[in-house]
């Protein structure tokens, strides 16, 4: 079975098992939608597709397997503060921003390129109530 061109995978480091049930969500931050604060001109970002990890902490079908996404600059943000309120658990973070990012732009986030629509993107977030890490996965 096919797979969405952007998938994650979420799995909670301080019990050391997939964390089944984080909503997730992708978005794009568009060029043509911005606001200006002071100085700053912020994207706004607009959903894509959202979805919730299953009982191996993965969400694989958040986009139609046949979709190419144009590159450019991406974030999926995950919302970690519900799964740690229904074990609970207290966290520091209520939710996990990670941004892909086109090679040619900036951002003040979590980035890494997005600029290969053929390729598979899989970003794996091991997570605990105090601290995470996500990377590129395969």
């Amino acid at each position: 079975m096919a797979k969405s061109p952007i998938t994650c995978h979420v799995l909670d480091a301080s019990l050391g098992k997939p964390a089944a049930g984080v909503q997730v969500s992708l978005q794009v931050l568009s060029l043509n939608e911005s606001t200006t604060i002071g100085q700053t001109t912020l994207q706004v970002p607009k959903v894509l597709a959202t979805g919730v990890t299953n009982a191996d902490g993965r969400c694989t079908d958040l986009l139609d397997s046949t979709l190419q996404l144009a590159p450019g600059i991406y974030k999926m943000t995950f919302m970690t503060g519900p799964y740690f309120l229904a074990a609970g658990v207290d966290t520091f973070y209520p939710l996990v921003e990670v941004s892909l990012k086109d090679v040619a732009r900036l951002t003040p986030e979590i980035t890494f390129a997005y600029s290969n629509p053929e390729q598979h993107y899989h970003i794996p977030l091991l997570l605990s109530p105090f601290s995470y890490t996500t990377y590129r996965g395969s």
